[in-house]
């Protein structure tokens, strides 16, 4: 499984968070693009849409094992597509910034 650490993402890095409704609300890395775990293959045209023509798709949950997921299923659909280790916790716990989507200060669920 292509694995990349919090620590490895840049700026401007396409992030796709796979968390469901109430913990997007509580705090996301800003910028994400959100389609939670359980709407994601019906959702799958606004990725397409999203993400950058050759470009790659870091793809994140809580933890790591949802995002593993959807990881493998792009993976098997020719999309350049790695797991976030650790998730939005290891996000949190680096520093990264955490927002609501008021763009207040926000919290991992």
């Amino acid at each position: 499984m292509p694995t990349v650490q919090v620590t490895d993402l840049k700026d401007g890095d396409f992030l796709l968070d796979v968390r469901e409704d109430d913990e997007w609300q509580a705090g996301h890395a800003e910028g994400a693009l959100h389609i939670p775990i359980s709407e994601f293959v019906a959702r799958y045209g606004e990725l397409t849409e999203a993400a950058p023509q050759d470009g790659r798709v870091h793809v994140i949950c809580r933890s790591g094992g949802r995002s593993a997921q959807v990881t493998m299923y792009l993976v098997q659909q020719g999309v350049d597509a790695v797991n976030v280790d650790g998730g939005m916790h290891h996000w949190e716990q680096t520093g990264r910034t955490v927002v609501t989507d008021e763009g207040k200060p926000g919290f991992v669920l």
